[in-house]
């Protein structure tokens, strides 16, 4: 079985013998729905069949322990768990009340490529991840000539991205495929405007394939008759973009606890739950990596846990073991080791708030004071993760590194495709956020269709 290193080797290769350029192989129409404007990396990412397969089952270990945390370090009180994860006691109780008694199993690892292979920077949960429509990148570059005879030659497919996360839908929700039920596709008030057409065509997307979608914000929504109404219809699911970071808000309450408290009243499924966000937060990862906990997972979570999670701590004074069990005090060490590490907090998406350690602007007086404020706060250290270049086909018939970061897909049913997000790797950016400034991408698995 061919590996991703081996596969992009190839497929460079081939690239360059038939003299095909980056913009040759982006001759492509954005994908319908798809935000115009957007760019794409000029290649596919790889991933080998025996990899992908290993990956899965590493990523959905991980989750399985992720969501035993409360029963393991807390006795099941998911308060004393939501407080320890950042969250304020107003955001625990919403998430209580939305809860189903079973966590979500859509989730979206975001994570860096090295040489030795993947590995996490953070567990996102929950329905607010973006990339479900990924196999149309995957379905338009394909039909370039070059792609599609290098990938029938070495057995490459792309996983259905958007029929699995409908599956899952259907599975978490107790709706039938067939049954059509009527869904708000709900984002936040003051972010609306900002997305409403990219919402309003995936919801038209949607809609062709058996979900009756229709987008809308949260303040929208109204509760009578003892169920929850969009534009005169009764709603069946309530798909949330809205955060509960959005809680945090001086509206926040106002607008989402009457929709809350409808779905505690049993009036309306809300998918995914937002107990999805406490458990796809950066402080369980911490909780993982700390070798105090080592006991509590089994032989293969372990495994999992070793070859994806780096080092991860949550930002306490006193002593914490690093990995090769030296004990040391954790404020000291990352003073002197800032170019190893990087300070996120524990419940902001999209890089909001992240303070690499490394670049020039973070002088030491910068990086002692964020650490200071960071001190007993919702913030946690992790060990810098040094991406290994993408190298993509340029205009020039030469190649570009980028530095991608995997946005995987991990479904009940399977590895679940990628979604990438890139930037040049001389570009001025440290890490990967949110913005216009990506480029996008999608990615092709070897071995046998499924």
């Amino acid at each position: 079985m061919l590996d991703r290193i081996t596969l992009t080797t190839r497929y460079l290769e081939e690239v360059a013998r038939r003299g095909a350029t980056g913009s040759d192989l982006l001759s492509f129409d954005v994908p319908a729905g798809w935000r115009a404007g957007l760019r794409f990396m000029s290649r596919p990412l790889f991933i080998g069949h025996a990899e992908a397969e290993q990956l899965n089952a590493d990523l959905q270990h991980i989750r399985t322990a992720l969501v035993s945390l409360p029963d393991r370090l807390y006795d099941g009180d998911l308060m004393a768990f939501g407080r320890a994860v950042g969250m304020t006691d107003g955001q625990v109780s919403a998430v209580v009340r939305s809860r189903t008694g079973q966590v979500t199993q859509l989730s979206r690892p975001d994570m860096y490529a090295e040489a030795a292979g993947l590995r996490l920077l953070e567990f996102n949960m929950g329905s607010a991840v973006a990339g479900f429509e990924i196999a149309d990148t995957c379905r338009a570059m394909m039909r370039h000539p070059l792609l599609k005879e290098f990938a029938r030659a070495h057995q490459l497919h792309y996983p259905d991205t958007l029929r699995q996360h409908f599956d899952l839908i259907y599975a978490e929700t107790g709706f039938a495929p067939d049954s059509h039920p009527f869904v708000a596709v709900a984002d936040w008030p003051e972010r609306y405007p900002r997305v409403k057409h990219t919402l309003q065509a995936a919801a038209k997307r949607w809609r062709t394939m058996g979900l009756d979608a229709h987008a809308c914000h949260l303040g929208q929504l109204t509760m009578k008759n003892g169920r929850v109404w969009l534009r005169g219809r009764p709603v069946d699911i309530i798909f949330r973009i809205f955060l509960v970071e959005h809680l945090l808000t001086p509206e926040g309450h106002a607008v989402m606890d009457p929709v809350l408290d409808a779905v505690a009243r049993g009036e309306v499924i809300l998918f995914t739950p937002l107990d999805s966000e406490m458990f796809g937060s950066k402080a369980p990862l911490a909780m993982l990596s700390d070798h105090a906990h080592r006991h509590l997972f089994s032989a293969a979570q372990l495994a999992a846990i070793d070859r994806l999670l780096p080092w991860t701590r949550m930002v306490r004074p006193g002593p914490v073991t690093l990995e090769d069990g030296r004990t040391v005090d954790l404020y000291d060490y990352a003073v002197s080791h800032a170019d190893d590490l990087v300070l996120k907090p524990t419940l902001l998406h999209a890089g909001k708030g992240v303070v690499p350690g490394w670049p020039s602007e973070t002088t030491e007086a910068v990086w002692r004071d964020q650490l200071t404020k960071a001190m007993n706060g919702p913030y946690v250290l992790q060990r810098r993760i040094r991406p290994y270049p993408e190298l993509c086909p340029g205009d020039d018939g030469g190649v570009v590194p980028w530095v991608v970061t995997w946005g995987v897909f991990t479904f009940p049913a399977g590895y679940g495709g990628v979604y990438a997000r890139a930037f040049p790797v001389d570009s001025p950016h440290e890490i990967t956020t949110a913005g216009r400034h990506l480029t996008l991408g999608c990615g092709l698995t070897g071995g046998p269709v499924p």
